[in-house]
């Protein structure tokens, strides 16, 4: 039987098909592995997520974190899960092997982590935020500070969780008023609270390790004066630290997790790398956390498909159209044409949003920054917007049943909602993308990117040409109107519509995806590549058009938001 968490032949695809995975092993990372090693993993990740992470999703939502004023309780299933992950030496899996990893590729190890995310995003979330807080501490942090914490995050004795929002700042980290007082032996005293902290309370293990960032006094304005302080729940001996929380978020999805409002009442604190260089050190599990976001938001959107897929084809109702006669059987409405587009909508979609995801995860082996940088917004906020237009129509698919708690599709769709928001909204990603990755460097990783997708449009010229021209005219013209953007030197109006562009921008580069996809599927026959070439098509034909009228307002440096007043709402 076929799971609905995730689609391991597509995965298949993607890696060994398209990506050629199995080519990293002649890199001296990942010289001791093999297409047998990435296969065990993608198999062990499955039966966890199967066995462990799926039974106690629907249970985790309806049985959030409660919290009594002293301790946090969770169903203890999440601690069984976590305990299964930890036990297989999983949360290490693309760690250097110095350190106790196993070095994996990230491209194998994101696509492993994608069943965890898809059988459970909440429980998942604990895990995740613990990989990208290790991630950090291995490059930035000092050799004691690894071993002190990184190595029991990597054995699963620690967690760990990132703390940068407060109430007062929001997204706004040049706001934070958090603060370090600098202490006689080295170490600090925070001062502060923040907002939004998801794993930051919990008794799944025996430390938790949060990052915080704060402003040590007398330190320059803004973010150019932030630093990043690891503040331990425990400390050493023992003790627990000054931090706490004082109550926990109740939020629409993603229950499972607790989300916390965290207080430092003179927690101790140990700077990680030099002062004042936080926002640096951040940023680089901010950018891991933002790709983990936009995988996340992918998985939700799959799993979602499979189960109305499933749905669809045992759901008998009404009978085609020309059939007249109401004795005759209904049919599986999977055999209704609005049923289709959905459900090839939602294929174009989860599909598209897999192999972006994961080409990201290839450029992170193979050290390709200047892509990878201008891909990582698109990356996180593009699988945000459209994976959760599936969850919409997965719930669609089932009728009056989809938006019943009885159905998972429901829950999918709420915990995937929060993806919009998490690690830096929408608009937030469109004004990095347009205001700063587009044009750093004098426009390197434009520049690249285009080269990229100029070689596939140069190589479906043959198998696919009216698809290769329709991708080499709208990119094109999204290349012509950003310069024209810049040139025009109204940069309020370009940046008002800056999440135009992101979602124009986003499309064009999934359908450079979809015709990558196609290409992979040439001369090779059987159902699964019909259906790859038929959702490349319905990509290019219902969703690549979307872009032009965009492109059209993006191009006349439309007023209309910024003339908007207050009192005329």
């Amino acid at each position: 039987m076929k799971s609905t968490i995730l689609s391991r032949r597509d995965l298949d695809f993607l890696l060994y098909e398209w990506l050629d995975v199995e080519k990293l092993t002649t890199l001296d990372r990942f010289t001791e592995h093999s297409r047998e090693t990435f296969d065990g993993v993608l198999d062990l990740c499955e039966q966890l997520a199967t066995r462990y992470f799926a039974p106690h999703n629907k249970l985790s939502d309806a049985n959030e974190p409660t919290f009594d004023g002293q301790a946090v309780t969770l169903i203890p299933d999440v601690k069984e899960a976590w305990d299964a992950f930890a036990a297989a030496d999983l949360i290490a899996m693309g760690m250097d092997a110095e350190i106790g990893g196993a070095q994996l590729p990230a491209t194998v190890a994101q696509a492993a982590f994608a069943w965890i995310s898809a059988a459970n995003v909440s429980t998942s979330g604990y895990l995740m935020l613990t990989i990208a807080n290790a991630n950090l501490l291995a490059r930035f942090g000092s050799a004691e500070q690894i071993e002190t914490f990184v190595k029991p995050m990597l054995a699963g004795r620690f967690s760990g969780t990132m703390a940068l929002s407060e109430t007062q700042a929001g997204s706004s980290l040049a706001d934070i008023t958090t603060r370090a007082e600098p202490q006689a032996d080295g170490s600090y005293r925070l001062f502060g609270s923040k907002m939004w902290i998801s794993g930051a309370e919990h008794e799944l293990t025996e430390n938790i390790v949060n990052l915080v960032l704060a402003k040590i006094p007398g330190g320059p304005a803004g973010t150019k004066g932030i630093s990043l302080f690891i503040v331990p729940k425990f400390l050493a001996d023992g003790t627990r630290n000054g931090v706490a929380i004082s109550g926990l978020n109740h939020k629409m999805g993603q229950r499972g997790i607790t989300n916390t409002v965290l207080n430092f009442d003179g927690a101790v604190g140990y700077l990680v790398g030099e002062p004042h260089r936080g926002i640096v050190y951040m940023f680089h599990m901010m950018n891991e956390a933002r790709l983990g976001v936009g995988m996340g938001a992918v998985a939700l959107g799959y799993t979602g498909y499979l189960k109305s897929l499933e749905y669809a084809r045992e759901r008998p109702q009404g009978r085609p159209l020309g059939v007249k006669d109401p004795s005759t059987p209904q049919v599986p409405i999977i055999e209704h044409a609005d049923v289709k587009r959905m459900l090839l909508a939602q294929k174009a979609y989860v599909e598209g949003g897999l192999a972006l995801a994961l080409y990201c995860a290839k450029l992170v082996d193979t050290d390709d920054t200047a892509v990878l940088d201008i891909l990582t917004p698109v990356a996180k906020s593009w699988p945000s917007q459209w994976c959760v237009e599936a969850n919409s129509l997965a719930i669609q698919v089932h009728g009056g049943y989809g938006y019943t708690r009885e159905y998972d599709v429901e829950q999918h769709y709420r915990d995937n909602r929060l993806n919009p928001i998490h690690e830096g909204t929408h608009g937030i990603q469109s004004l990095d993308l347009l205001g700063r990755k587009v044009t750093q460097n004098g426009g390197a990783g434009l520049a690249a990117l285009g080269e990229r997708i100029a070689a596939t449009v140069s190589r479906a010229t043959g198998a696919a040409p009216e698809l290769a021209a329709q991708l080499d005219a709208s990119w094109q013209r999204l290349v012509a109107v950003t310069g024209a953007m810049f040139a025009s030197g109204d940069v309020e109006a370009a940046m008002a519509n800056s999440a135009v562009y992101l979602e124009a921008f986003g499309h064009i580069v999934v359908a450079w995806i979809w015709l990558e996809q196609y290409l992979a599927a040439e001369g090779r026959t059987g159902d699964f590549y019909d259906g790859k070439r038929q959702a490349a098509r319905y990509f290019f034909r219902y969703e690549l058009p979307k872009t032009a009228p965009q492109l059209d307002l993006l191009e006349s440096l439309d007023r209309t938001t910024l003339e908007m007043r207050d009192n005329w709402f």
